[in-house]
């Protein structure tokens, strides 16, 4: 699947949506920031420092494009290597990042452990089998050959015409000024309000056939939002309370009311 995200100048990032993004594609995340004549590059395998990385560089350089980039791997290893951005034939001055599939030109063979965008970044692009996208025809045929997968470049080169291209834009979301390559930005309530009810909030679970408050996989309440036995919604029951417990005590009662009534009818005066 993986999440790209295209921020344009001056646009601040949502980090809700990337924390979402990033738990819905594990596998490796990275940013990409214009500042002045360069382009900052950062990578992680876990979310939460590079997140916190982005965020700051952003806020030092506001006035470039950025983008970041969740992966979710299908071609290639799992490994810093493979996370995206990479740099356009070694060229620190132009980045790209991609969310889909490319076609089998680029897909690594046997013992390669480079993942598709990869290859298309270090062997097939730098080439520039389609011209320059900075005309019609080679825009055109780059497209043609994405297909319906997403593109972003970053680049302060001055050999080419702009800063950014973004590929595929039709495919994506724009929200509040920031694009999404697709919808794994948003929380599970947004991307599937129909099913929320029976899906759990903590390890989000789907149980369409749930016959209490607590989710079947990891005891989280839906209703207090407190995993068991924490669950807030009732208070704590005495010690020795259990199931067995208060069976027994119903026994004893109804054993107590017998014999009430036993004996109150034998001492009743007979007519």
């Amino acid at each position: 699947m993986c999440l790209l995200t295209y921020y344009p100048p001056t646009i601040t990032a949502d980090l809700v949506a990337l924390a979402y993004g990033a738990t819905m594609n594990p596998h490796g995340h990275g940013y990409a920031v214009i500042a002045g004549r360069g382009v900052v590059v950062g990578h992680g395998m876990d979310a939460e420092p590079v997140i916190e990385e982005f965020t700051q560089v952003r806020a030092r350089y506001p006035d470039g494009a950025a983008l970041f980039h969740s992966r979710y791997a299908t071609k290639g290893i799992r490994d810093i290597d493979n996370c995206h951005p990479f740099r356009l034939g070694g060229d620190p001055r132009t980045v790209l990042a991609h969310n889909g599939t490319l076609p089998k030109r680029v897909h690594p063979r046997a013992y390669d452990p480079r993942s598709d965008t990869r290859i298309a970044a270090e062997d097939y692009l730098p080439g520039q089998p389609f011209g320059s996208i900075d005309t019609y025809r080679g825009a055109r045929g780059l497209a043609s050959w994405l297909g319906s997968s997403k593109l972003v470049i970053l680049t302060v080169d001055p050999t080419y015409r702009h800063q950014i291209y973004l590929f595929g834009e039709q495919a994506g979301t724009w929200d509040n000024g920031i694009w999404y390559s697709n919808t794994s930005y948003q929380s599970p309530a947004q991307r599937w309000p129909a099913r929320w009810q029976y899906m759990c909030g903590h390890c989000w679970h789907l149980d369409p056939h749930r016959a209490s408050r607590y989710c079947g996989a990891c005891g989280w309440c839906f209703t207090c939002e407190i995993a068991f036995p924490d669950c807030a919604c009732q208070p704590p029951r005495p010690a020795g309370t259990g199931a067995r417990t208060q069976r027994r005590g119903r026994l004893v009662a109804l054993t107590r009311r017998s014999s009430t009534t036993g004996q109150s009818q034998s001492s009743a005066p007979s007519c």
